[in-house]
């Protein structure tokens, strides 16, 4: 194909090493048959061969620079468009009725600061299944940005459950989640277990 990501070496479980450039994402934009269709995190994840937390991280870079628009869709899932600069208000079945939330809740979920902070979280495991684990802690954070009331039970019921992240019980997971998502920029931790954790903004 020519890209970039291509042409990056591979390990030895054949995945692609290096950094993933934010280039190399938008040319996943460039080479779509069809220019309308919206991507998700998967397309790029699956394009680039890199992982999911990788792919969510670049889309949101571009999202917070202005390349790429975004809203969610359903309860978990969201995606990502090129927004046509002189059609945006007439672009309003895709932008207008989300743009202001998702806006501001994935611009402070995956801002510098944020993304740093996941990236030292202090994590059980190595390899794929840290990996993994920061991916359901970034997906807890988003969580919580969106929805800046919950308990452990929403974390539990929506998240887990997406992001189980090599954890089989979701009292496992919570017990090593949690004590890394309260260290995060904007998160209030309940002093009680059971109590409700806010999100204050990053």
């Amino acid at each position: 194909m020519g890209r970039e990501a291509d042409r990056r070496p591979r390990d030895d479980n054949g995945q692609y090493v290096g950094h993933v450039s934010l280039d190399a994402v938008l040319a996943v934009f460039d080479d779509r048959t069809d220019a309308a269709r919206p991507l998700t995190a998967t397309d790029v994840m699956e394009a680039l061969e890199c992982s999911r937390r990788t792919a969510h991280n670049k889309l949101n870079e571009l999202e917070a620079r202005g390349d790429l628009a975004t809203r969610k869709v359903g309860a978990r899932s969201r995606v990502w468009w090129v927004p046509l600069e002189t059609s945006h208000h007439t672009q309003s079945t895709d932008t207008s009725d989300y743009a202001d939330d998702t806006h501001r809740s994935s611009t402070a979920a995956q801002a510098p600061a944020v993304t740093d902070a996941i990236e030292a979280a202090e994590l059980p495991g190595s390899g794929p299944i840290l990996d993994a684990r920061r991916e359901a802690l970034s997906a807890a954070y988003e969580y919580l940005s969106e929805f800046p009331e919950a308990k452990k039970s929403d974390f539990l019921r929506d998240v887990y459950h997406d992001y189980p992240a090599g954890f089989e019980s979701g009292e496992g997971w919570w017990n090593a989640i949690q004590p890394a998502l309260k260290q995060l920029p904007g998160v209030d931790s309940p002093e009680e277990r059971g109590h409700i954790w806010h999100f204050l903004g990053g």
